[in-house]
């Protein structure tokens, strides 16, 4: 069953689009606009449900929010395989219904990239993270994601009493935001210790070489075909012995049943809703600092509204830095001064920027 709740945010809209002819289900889920027309990626995964939609949309309205872009927050998923064929035609036909839902401009996310944002594009003129070659800054290959998570580790590493220089990390989900993490984390001086993918995680202790590792996968589809580390299961990842812990894939991973297991000092929410929020709390009382998704890994989202005001990348680059360093420092400070967790004080900031918008809006 679908739970779904509104607030005073939101949501705005809840679509449900299927076409039985073009074999295509899915889901938008429009939250807020009041800062502006709604920026949200499209996922695509044969497990999508609404109801993570919608968390995924209110999670994009607080980060647009607090990354102090003109932008409310939306999601889109399509719900398939992003591997089984005909996934032009799926991104097509979706752009096509989608068409006058012009509060929503859709970017990428998990099982889609910057050629489903051209196709996207090619229909109905409006998305974001496009090729470099239409004029776009293609997100993933750029590494916006994972340079923004590596900022946030500089300026909270020192809460949670760590030196980025020598801090082992383990990175849960070797993607694009994944890889882009390890590698500008390496640039730090971080050491990469563990890599999990579905197939299973890779585990060295005295280091794992990044540039190896990604042509293993490449190679063959999976790190676990590195030979340089020990194979574990693809959930052991969470309780390995490092400093910081990055859950850079799917939904819910860190979760109540293993929330005690975790070694890690410091978290950054590589991914969208990575933890439940029984786990935060979990981890709150242990005294890890868990840095909130939509803080950590705000560089996607504000490299694609840089791109939608026409900006060029290294004005991309250089507002992801700020931004995200100073609202690290930010939410650091209020949880701090009013003893809450994280979450609780990103949330607070965040939603005091929406709801001041929205007093200006006709009731």
């Amino acid at each position: 069953m679908c739970e779904i709740t509104c607030d005073e945010l939101g949501p705005a809209k809840v679509i449900q689009l299927y076409s039985p002819k073009e074999q295509l289900r899915a889901v938008v889920v429009v939250d807020n606009t009041a800062l502006g027309p709604a920026i949200g990626g499209v996922r695509m995964s044969s497990r999508l449900t609404a109801e993570e939609v919608w968390r995924l949309a209110r999670t994009m309205t607080l980060k647009n929010s607090i990354a102090g872009l003109p932008h409310g927050g939306a999601k889109a998923g399509i719900i398939a395989d992003p591997a089984s064929p005909g996934k032009e035609r799926r991104f097509r036909v979706f752009a096509r219904m989608i068409r006058n839902l012009t509060e929503y401009i859709p970017g990428p996310d998990m099982g889609c990239d910057e050629t489903a944002m051209a196709w996207i594009h090619d229909e109905i003129g409006r998305s974001v993270g496009l090729p470099e070659e239409i004029g776009g800054l293609p997100l993933d290959k750029l590494g916006a994601t994972g340079y923004g998570v590596a900022e946030c580790a500089e300026v909270a590493a020192s809460a949670a009493g760590l030196e980025l220089k020598g801090a082992r990390v383990a990175v849960q989900g070797f993607g694009s935001v994944g890889k882009a993490a390890a590698r500008f984390l390496a640039d730090k001086g971080a050491v990469l210790v563990a890599v999990a993918d579905s197939q299973g995680t890779v585990h060295n202790p005295d280091g794992l070489d990044l540039p190896e590792l990604v042509k293993v996968k490449k190679e063959s589809g999976s790190i676990v075909k590195y030979s340089k580390g020990n194979i574990l299961p693809t959930d052991a990842v969470i309780g390995i012995d490092c400093h910081i812990l990055i859950p850079a894939a799917t939904p819910d991973v860190i979760h109540e049943g293993n929330a005690e297991t975790i070694k890690a000092r410091l978290i950054l929410q590589g991914a969208n809703i990575p933890a439940t929020t029984g786990a935060e709390q979990i981890l709150h009382e242990r005294g890890i600092l868990v840095i909130p998704d939509f803080i950590a890994n705000a560089g996607g989202v504000i490299m694609a509204a840089m791109e939608y005001a026409g900006k060029a990348e290294q004005e991309a680059f250089t507002a992801i830095r700020e931004r995200i360093r100073n609202n690290t420092r930010l939410i650091l400070e209020k949880m701090s001064t009013d003893q809450t967790l994280p979450r609780v004080a990103a949330d607070a900031l965040a939603q005091e920027r929406v709801l001041r918008a929205m007093c200006y809006q006709d009731s």
